[in-house]
């Protein structure tokens, strides 16, 4: 079956002082929600520079998302065949 699928991330990034949280969202076509979270905190002594945070947060928020869903995948395959699923990582 041939198809072309399209799967959106939500990023959602909050800026406190000198802390950043980023949170990604992702809902697959079948509804399931993964979700990951990252933070960021600037060194008192850098300079403030806000674009920085949010890069750092968000890519943190994104790479714990993939963990995430690498985990979801390893057990749908496990539910599947039965075995136990180790997904290179």
């Amino acid at each position: 079956m041939d198809a072309t699928k399209h799967w959106s991330i939500a990023v959602e990034i909050d800026e406190h002082d000198d802390t950043t949280r980023a949170q990604a969202r992702l809902e697959t076509a079948a509804g399931r929600e993964v979700r990951g979270l990252g933070h960021a905190q600037r060194n008192p002594l850098d300079a403030s520079v806000p674009e920085i945070g949010d890069e750092l947060a968000v890519a943190r928020a994104l790479r714990n998302l993939a963990d995430h869903l690498l985990h979801t995948t390893e057990k749908d395959i496990e539910g599947a065949t039965g075995e136990p699923a180790h997904l290179y990582r």
